[in-house]
């Protein structure tokens, strides 16, 4: 299996202090796709710039070509299906049909309460997520839709002419837990994977390869139940959350041996962060090009 490598470029520089030039050079480099995360603050950026994901990524397109543009991931916590379709839709459209949407059920992160309200439980994001994902997809594959749930309502609403993509852009779905990886299953274009959480602290990355092995194993059943393949879904992994951390990205070897051994799970597409000095993602950014150029064609 043939890997694409992306990258996520986190939206903590001005547009023309950084961010663009990043951007562009993405491209250049051939990473398959360029994401970004969608929060309103995230951990230790908190107190520094930062800027909103679906603008970032609609100035992307106009400074890229053939790059897929993301992010990783969108969740529920300040988002809307009705106004988010409306986004996306004018995302792909500005793109040209380049848009994957990264989508998560969320945490209790900054994000959680900045609308003021209490943070949800394991189980109301759960909950949330189950009805936001399908009101989601009608929304981006249907002219006018009404619904009334438990947590999201639409009234009409109208979303004329659609996605570029048809019938809508893919979705990329991040799940772990049984009821996301059966969301995953029967809406996910892709699947999306950080590893295993207990992991990061005190594991090791042969243990943390068994994890990832065992979540692609527990995709696989939710696809059974509803009888879809499992590789029709393409597989993704976020680096920087393994046990690994920044290792991967240390030389061209190092990251050679890391993608192989996922790869060898099943991945076809792992994504790595654009360096940030001073930062949980600090990595040489010479090293990093390499990798960026020469490492596909070692994974094929």
């Amino acid at each position: 299996m043939s890997l694409r490598l992306s990258t996520v470029i986190l939206p903590y520089r001005r547009w023309h202090e950084g961010s663009r030039s990043a951007w562009a050079r993405a491209e250049e480099l051939g990473f398959h796709a360029g994401y970004t995360y969608d929060h309103l603050s995230w951990r230790s950026f908190r107190d520094g710039p930062w800027f909103g994901a679906v603008p970032t990524l609609a100035a992307a397109a106009g400074v890229t070509e053939r790059m897929r543009l993301g992010t990783l991931v969108t969740s529920p916590n300040f988002r809307h299906p009705v106004t988010l379709a409306k986004e996306l839709i004018s995302l792909d459209d500005i793109s040209g049909g380049r848009v994957t949407l990264g989508i998560g059920a969320g945490g209790t992160g900054f994000d959680a309460t900045a609308l003021g309200q209490e943070p949800w439980t394991p189980r109301e994001r759960a909950d949330r997520f189950a009805e936001f994902v399908p009101l989601l997809d009608r929304l981006l594959t249907e002219d006018a839709v009404s619904y009334e749930g438990d947590f999201y309502q639409a009234h009409e609403a109208r979303n004329i002419p659609g996605c570029v993509q048809r019938p809508r852009l893919p979705f990329a779905v991040a799940a772990t837990g049984p009821r996301g990886l059966r969301l995953a299953a029967r809406y996910g274009q892709a699947w999306v994977t950080t590893g295993d959480p207990k992991l990061y602290e005190d594991g090791t990355p042969e243990q943390s390869v068994q994890g990832i092995r065992g979540q692609a194993e527990k995709l696989a059943g939710a696809c059974a139940e509803i009888g879809r393949d499992v590789t029709e879904l393409d597989k993704i992994l976020l680096t920087g959350f393994t046990p690994d951390r920044g290792r991967p990205l240390e030389s061209l070897d190092a990251f050679v041996d890391f993608a192989g051994r996922h790869v060898g799970l099943g991945f076809n597409e792992i994504v790595v962060h654009w360096p940030i000095p001073d930062s949980d993602f600090a990595a040489d950014q010479k090293v990093f090009e390499r990798i960026a150029m020469e490492a596909p064609a070692q994974l094929r």
